[in-house]
């Protein structure tokens, strides 16, 4: 058959895995009607399906609403919607994000963020079976983004822990191995990312749960300015510390979802009402930071595997062109001590009202209310939620307010000062994310203050309230096996400084290149 004769086929570009896909691939591939958002969603449910339960990552799978979620995705790209016009934000953002951000993408959320139609279980007994009637404000954000909730992951018991292992549903297992811990408390989210299963998910953070998984499972973890993204549906641990925060396997993708659930709310008095940048179009920069290293983070023994990623990540940006200085912060070892007065104290308070009256586990056949309350609690909550709350009305008893929460309250306050003294110097600071890379399940688990000084460098920047992130930047031998584990490297910023957190992550991220 002569060549003219020949049908044309059109051109059909390469399209990638959807496991290797990042998330901003996902929205414009679907945007474009190059992608169905339904056949993506049905295979991140098959991956939940298979390789969570492998890792035991989720509680719960939202299948029904996902699906239903990206039929209406695919309907606006049908019309459209998510090409012709501009999102209507509520964010308090001063630079728009384009409509259907995250088209299709699906997307993980810790079990204690609040969504309607099935469970928000905290990882506990205590409410196991808790649905609550309203949406966070997160996961409003996200849907009108056109993300896609397909499942909700598991998590330290309301947040308290740094391994997953301390839920009611059984520990997190680590995505390179099922010995290892992910980290905590967000682990299930961060399992589910480095598995491939979702390109993003949602945490929570208070001291460190956000940051530490992300160093252990190789991910892009951020813990944004306190008050910066809505708290409004997050069940409460520690009030003054708790912040939603997001994981990703790019800076891109990082800068994408936090654009997407960052601003003011109303319905949250701890809200910021200032404006944010254009988180995305900033990644591309030529600005040279000056960053100081804490002589005090490094003065903890850290293991021989951590120390050579950070020294690498420090020499790499020295060439680049960004200046160190040395800077002190003192009172850094009087953190973690600060934060288990203030952490316990407040979560003695908020979880004062599972009581089983109102709603969620109550104990069986019991006609005394007193015994009823004893009982419930009792059964209802596991051994490292009872410690801290004992720990924490210990703390806030007649006697010893002043002595110790009242304390830790001023020296709190002290740690601020100091970052925002520093900060008049510098940039931003770098520091080790965490210790060790990921240690194997069970490793801490008797031994509470072992498990609470994996927080040692996160707690900091956590008790004042300034942003911070963990960067994945080399790889090491684990200790036993053939495995190269993760390592990230974090960085701190001023409050309201997550611009510069996403611009040194994305230089990082092209010098690992």
């Amino acid at each position: 058959m002569p060549l003219s004769q020949i049908p044309q086929i059109p051109y059909i570009p390469y399209m990638p895995d959807y496991q290797d896909m990042t998330a901003c691939q996902i929205a414009e591939y679907v945007k474009a009607g190059r992608m169905s958002a339904v056949d993506i969603a049905r295979q991140a449910l098959a991956l939940a399906q298979s390789e969570g339960h492998n890792l035991n990552a989720f509680i719960t799978l939202c299948e029904d609403k996902a699906l239903a979620q990206v039929a209406t995705v695919d309907k606006k790209v049908r019309a459209g919607e998510f090409v012709a016009k501009r999102a209507s934000r509520r964010t308090g953002n001063s630079a728009e994000i384009s409509a259907g951000a995250l088209a299709g993408v699906p997307i993980a959320v810790k079990d204690n963020i609040s969504y309607t139609g099935y469970p928000t279980t905290c990882g506990s007994k205590m409410l196991e079976t808790y649905i609550p009637p309203f949406d966070a404000t997160v996961m409003e954000r996200l849907i009108d983004a056109g993300a896609v909730i397909i499942g909700k992951t598991n998590m330290d018991e309301f947040a308290m822990g740094s391994s997953s292992e301390t839920s009611y549903f059984g520990p997190v297992k680590h995505p390179l191995d099922p010995k290892l811990s992910p980290g905590g408390s967000s682990g299930g989210s961060a399992a589910a990312v480095a598995r491939g299963i979702v390109p993003l998910a949602l945490g929570s953070e208070t001291g460190g749960s956000v940051r530490q998984p992300a160093s252990f499972c190789g991910l892009y973890g951020l813990k944004p300015t306190y008050g910066a993204v809505s708290r409004y549906g997050l069940v409460a641990y520690c009030s003054s510390s708790d912040v939603i925060a997001p994981f990703a396997r790019t800076a891109e993708d990082l800068a994408v979802l936090y654009s997407v659930i960052a601003g003011h709310d109303m319905r949250d008095a701890t809200s910021l009402a200032g404006d944010h940048p254009d988180y995305i179009s900033c990644l591309k920069t030529d600005r040279k930071f000056k960053i100081g290293i804490p002589k005090q983070y490094f003065a903890w023994e850290l293991s021989c595997q951590v120390s050579p990623v950070l020294n690498q990540a420090i020499e790499s940006l020295e060439k680049a062109g960004h200046e160190f200085y040395d800077i002190s912060l003192p009172l850094t070892n009087k953190a973690i001590a600060t934060h288990y007065i203030i952490a316990p104290a407040e979560a003695s308070s908020n979880l004062a009202r599972f009581d089983g009256v109102r709603f969620g586990f109550r104990t069986a056949g019991e006609t005394d209310l007193k015994q009823m309350y004893l009982r419930t609690r009792s059964e209802g909550f596991g051994d490292e939620v009872k410690r801290r709350i004992m720990l924490g009305t210990y703390v806030l008893s007649a006697g010893y307010y002043d002595t110790y929460y009242l304390k830790a309250a001023r020296v709190r306050e002290l740690i601020r000062r100091e970052f925002e003294n520093a900060f008049k110097e510098v940039d931003l600071i770098i520091t080790p994310t965490t210790p060790t890379p990921a240690f194997k399940l069970g490793e801490k688990l008797k031994d509470p203050l072992a498990m609470y000084l994996c927080d040692v460098f996160t707690v900091p920047s956590s008790l004042a309230g300034v942003p911070a992130i963990s960067v994945p930047f080399g790889t090491v031998p684990a200790a036993d096996s053939s495995l190269k584990l993760p390592v990230g490297v974090q960085f701190i910023a001023p409050y309201m400084g997550e611009k510069a957190l996403f611009q040194i992550a994305s230089i990082l991220e092209h010098l690992k290149e």
